[in-house]
């Protein structure tokens, strides 16, 4: 088995342009002395996500990263998989949320793909089980093209209508097992604690640090 990388101090690409995204892994490398810069800081392109599992999309913008910006480069896949729905929306939880807007070019409606899971839930009668999972996959890669993989997640059930207004994505709809509130409606940092992100971070952290 390959011996992990360490990362020292210094500049690291967060593969994103999705800037919660951005946010909650700059929270989680700050007491590293990582320098975090965003892929969309350094105007990099996001490549195009061709990938079928949440490791292969990673490693797709890991490596863009790092060979356009020359510099070790971290990106992270990870999506809302519901049990009743085959593990969908899954790799496309983000194209759930396509919408073209009016003003402002085509974007995404978070409430719209939460309504979508919510239709197809409720067509499936409502006994359905509501059980789902927020998945994560950390990428790490380097310009000479070592890369390495992490794996995270957190179960929970779903909910509706949506609750609370501090999270992204699905976080309102999303009740994290033990819990009464939903992601959105939970402090920052306890989502930060206990999230399917946090769980593959503490194995990067173990691995690279």
């Amino acid at each position: 088995m390959t011996a992990h990388r360490k990362l020292t101090p210094g500049k690291l690409i967060i593969a994103s342009h999705n800037q919660g995204k951005v946010r909650e892994i700059q929270a989680l490398l700050a007491p590293f002395g990582i320098e975090p810069v965003s892929a969309a800081e350094l105007d990099l392109p996001e490549p195009e996500e061709t990938g079928t599992t949440f490791a292969e999309n990673a490693l797709l913008k890991a490596h863009a990263s790092a060979q356009e910006g020359d510099c070790v480069a971290l990106s992270d896949d990870s999506g809302l998989c519901v049990a009743a729905l085959n593990g969908a929306p899954g790799v496309y939880t983000a194209d759930w949320a396509e919408a073209d807007q009016y003003e402002g070019g085509p974007g995404r409606d978070w409430y719209m793909a939460m309504g979508k899971v919510e239709g197809k839930l409720a067509e499936l009668g409502p006994d359905t089980p509501r059980n789902a999972y927020f998945a994560c996959t950390l990428a790490l890669a380097w310009p000479d093209g070592h890369a390495e993989v992490f794996e995270g997640r957190v179960s929970g059930n779903l909910v509706w209508p949506p609750r609370g207004q501090m999270g992204f994505g699905y976080d309102p709809v999303f009740q994290p097992v033990g819990f009464d509130q939903t992601f959105a409606e939970l402090e920052p940092q306890q989502k930060h604690d206990m999230s399917h992100r946090a769980d593959a971070f503490q194995k990067l952290v173990a691995a690279s640090f």
